[in-house]
This record gives C-alpha cells, sequence and structure tokens, in this order.
C-alpha cells in the first residue's frame, strides 16, 4: 500500500447511541463529502488523496469540520461550494485556505 499525499477527513456526525445524525450531518457533510470525491476522481488523484468521512469531532459549533493530514489543518463552517477551491489551494497549491482555517 503506497501511503497518500493527503488524507481528508469530513465531520459526517455519525455517532454512537441515540443520536446518529448531529449537526454537520444537517449542514450538507454528506454532500461535502461526495464532492472531495468527485474533485479527487476528475483530478486523477485516486490513488494520492485518500477521504473518509468521521463521527461526531466534537467542534458542532464549527461544523461543518474538514480535516486535512498529514498537514494537521482543520477547516469549519464548510460548505459544498468550498470543496473546490480547498482542492485547488490546498491539496493541489499547497495553500491553506485562511478565511475556513479553525485556529
Amino acid at each position: 500500500m503506497n501511503k497518500p499525499k493527503h488524507h481528508i477527513f469530513v465531520c459526517t456526525s455519525t455517532r454512537t447511541g441515540s443520536q446518529p445524525k448531529g449537526l454537520c450531518h444537517g449542514k450538507s457533510s454528506v454532500e461535502i463529502l461526495a464532492s472531495f470525491l468527485e474533485e479527487i476522481e476528475d483530478q486523477g488523484l485516486s490513488g494520492e488523496i485518500f477521504i473518509s468521512n468521521t463521527g461526531c469531532l466534537g467542534l458542532c459549533e464549527h461544523g461543518p469540520v474538514v480535516i486535512i493530514y498529514p498537514d494537521n489543518v482543520w477547516y469549519g463552517g464548510v460548505t459544498p461550494d468550498d470543496v473546490e477551491e480547498i482542492m485547488e489551494e490546498h491539496i493541489l497549491g499547497g495553500n491553506v485556505v485562511e478565511r475556513l482555517l479553525l485556529k
């Protein structure tokens, strides 16, 4: 197995117990995940960029949350419209998208 250049994590708010769908899920996080998958495929980066959904990260007030590793960059308030910018600026260009950055 080759290690990916980047691994993108998208909070989809899956939770154990009684509340399976939380804030991020209600704010289009599944659509965000699908948009990243589409962009990765369109860019021909399937072997270089991995994507995973996560359970609740506990940062609901900042959701939907997207994390980029190995850069350890956390983005908040991400919308499906932000995916292309994150891919172009951060993943392909190496520049953090400051307006979405969680500090």
